[in-house]
């Protein structure tokens, strides 16, 4: 299972620690995250006995500066999110026969046709997303039921009702921009692009939200 530890990785998290404890977990490292997410992976790692899989960029903040400039995300936000994001992702997935991903099909217009389970034509291998049908209260409202860990930065996010009015340090750690005053228009650092084909099959008992 993947995850950067937002809502909808926090609820996937919670629930496969309540199915399949030991669960194998990794998230890509940008080295740009804030520390109220470093501090909840600390403990998410305590509280469902598990060790994260950190995979991380071949370049270094330090190094990335060197061969493309300061400041990567603000004039090149594709490039950025390829080398710290896209490429490590690629490289953990080379290892693996299918991942778990926390998308919903409401979040962008470019997962709108999200399927629960699908090839990932970038990994070629299968891609499950349990939540896809899933909206944002109800994935608030599992967290409120099971008294879910996630960071300030997450919560300010949901209570936000439109992403221009929402703090805009949270949405720095999306696209690893310092600069809280440039924030990009993107909204898909290239994860789970591009469109995906018909579903390879269909879960045998897709998680329902009434059902957890």
């Amino acid at each position: 299972m993947a995850s950067a530890f937002g809502a909808e990785g926090m609820v996937l998290i919670d629930h496969a620690a309540r199915i399949h404890p030991g669960f194998r977990l990794f998230t890509i490292d940008t080295e740009f995250l804030f520390p109220e997410t470093y501090d909840l992976m600390d403990r998410v790692e305590k509280r469902y006995g598990i060790k994260i899989e950190r995979e991380f960029p071949k370049l270094n903040p330090a190094e990335q500066e060197a061969a493309h400039g300061a400041a990567l995300w603000s004039h090149n936000p594709d490039l950025c999110c390829n080398i710290r994001k896209v490429e490590p992702q690629k490289r953990k997935l080379a290892g693996l026969r299918a991942w778990i991903a926390s998308i919903r099909r409401d979040q962008t217009s470019t997962r709108a046709k999200a399927k629960r389970v699908e090839m990932d034509p970038k990994a070629d291998i299968v891609k499950i997303n349990p939540l896809v049908d899933w909206t944002s209260a109800q994935v608030w409202d599992y967290i409120r039921k099971h008294d879910v860990p996630t960071t300030p930065c997450t919560t300010e996010i949901t209570l936000a009702s439109a992403a221009p009015t929402a703090p805009a340090q949270c949405f720095r750690e999306k696209i690893h921009a310092p600069d809280a005053g440039r924030i990009s228009a993107k909204t898909e650092c290239g994860l789970h692009l591009p469109d995906a084909p018909a579903p390879l099959v269909q879960l045998p008992k897709p998680i329902k939200y009434g059902d957890i």
